[in-house]
């Protein structure tokens, strides 16, 4: 028998695995060292009340046999109707109006990702900026794609536009930016859809972090833009907006109007999630269905504000220093440049060693993330107001 032998294709350790064990490795070696880690993107505020009681009601339901969930709807992909409206309502905000069938519920956007690959033929080419989240790019490898790149730098704001003289059949796009922070406004995704239309391509758009937008100019969904339904997927999470990281549960938007090579793809992605996932758990979906009532977006909205105030903290810092960075205004995360041209693993280690502050090295986002580094607002308020203090000390003594 054969294995994947694409597998081996992609690097031997996961970029945030490679973080974790370098750390680990430096915690065991300075034992009284306190290390902050403003590394990985996971959130530290807990979970709003609301949510805390619509799922204490949902395990109240489990104990009765009048309500009582086993599985759950017969499309289990499509999810509990409370949870489909909330989450129809929320676009109703944005001005983008849903069918019921559009939205499937799923355990985050990550799995959505990676499995939505299924619907389109192997010879099917990616096309994925660059630096980017790498589960897009592994994504692809695993399943034997070929995988080209657009650069995002920053000459363009790591915001990359359409190249007519490039052609790719999936178009991976991320706003608010998994790392940069760096998002589109309208206008921008508007020459994406036009470009995507053109090419007869589908965008797979990842809008995780689409709460942290306070700007009208700027896309909460791809959807905003006219036509965007008859080439677009939008992939969504609860992780970062309503704190979601060890709960699972996101959703992803299938528009009745995308067809390619005849075939509905709404109708495919119902039967490939019918088939090979058997949905989110009751008790989940109920705690998600608050998430947007207005209690709830009260509530969520004040942890996400906690987490704009820990990167404006970040990005002041930035600017006190005269470092250049994007991110930090619309975005939970702040991308910047190593200071005196330093490659990324060398900054990382000299701020570990120096600092005691745990970052992300840009490199292992892409080739053109060399030489930057990605910093999370997802820490403490405490935490980050003392890692920018660490790391204004440390690069003064550089000077």
């Amino acid at each position: 028998m054969k294995v994947n032998h694409h597998y081996f294709e992609i690097q031997d350790s996961y970029l945030f695995a490679t973080v974790g064990k370098k750390t680990a490795e430096y915690k065991k070696a300075h034992p009284d060292k306190d290390v902050i880690r403003l590394s990985i993107g996971d959130v530290t505020r807990p979970l709003a009340p609301a949510v805390i009681e619509a799922m204490h009601r949902a395990v109240d339901d489990m104990s009765r046999k009048e309500t009582f969930h086993g599985y759950g709807p017969d499309q289990t992909c499509y999810g509990y109707g409370a949870l489909i409206e909330s989450i129809k309502g929320s676009y109703a905000k944005k001005g983008v109006f849903l069918e019921t069938e559009e939205v499937f519920i799923s355990d985050g956007a990550k799995s959505d990702l990676g499995n939505i690959l299924e619907l389109f033929a192997e010879d099917t080419v990616a096309l994925i900026p660059d630096p980017v989240y790498p589960a897009y790019v592994d994504a692809n490898v695993m399943s034997g794609r070929k995988v080209i790149y657009q650069d995002a730098n920053e000459g363009n704001g790591f915001l990359p536009m359409p190249d007519e003289s490039v052609h790719a059949d999936l178009i991976y796009l991320c706003s608010p930016n998994n790392p940069t922070g760096a998002a589109y406004s309208k206008e921008q995704l508007k020459a994406w859809v036009e470009y995507a239309k053109r090419h007869d391509a589908v965008i797979l758009y990842d809008a995780a972090y689409e709460y942290f937008i306070r700007d009208e100019s700027l896309a909460r969904s791809i959807y905003q833009v006219e036509g965007a339904k008859e080439c677009a997927v939008e992939i969504c999470s609860y992780s970062k907006t309503a704190g979601f990281t060890g709960v699972r549960c996101g959703y992803t938007i299938v528009p009745q109007a995308l067809v390619r090579d005849g075939h509905s793809l709404n109708k495919m992605w119902a039967r490939r999630q019918s088939t090979k996932f058997n949905g989110v758990s009751y008790i989940t979906q109920m705690g998600a269905a608050v998430v947007f009532s207005e209690e709830g977006e009260k509530q969520i909205g004040e942890n996400l504000n906690y987490y704009r105030n820990n990167a404006k903290i970040i990005a002041d810092c930035m600017d006190r220093l005269g470092i250049w960075y994007t991110g930090g205004k619309h975005s939970p995360y702040i991308w910047f440049k190593c200071p005196g041209g330093m490659d990324s693993w060398t900054f990382f280690d000299l701020l570990l060693e120096n600092a005691n502050v745990v970052g992300t090295p840009g490199s292992g986002f892409g080739k053109n993330g060399e030489g930057y580094f990605r910093l999370t607002a997802f820490g403490t308020e405490e935490n980050t107001r003392e890692a920018c203090r660490r790391l204004e000390a440390f690069l003064s003594s550089m000077k």
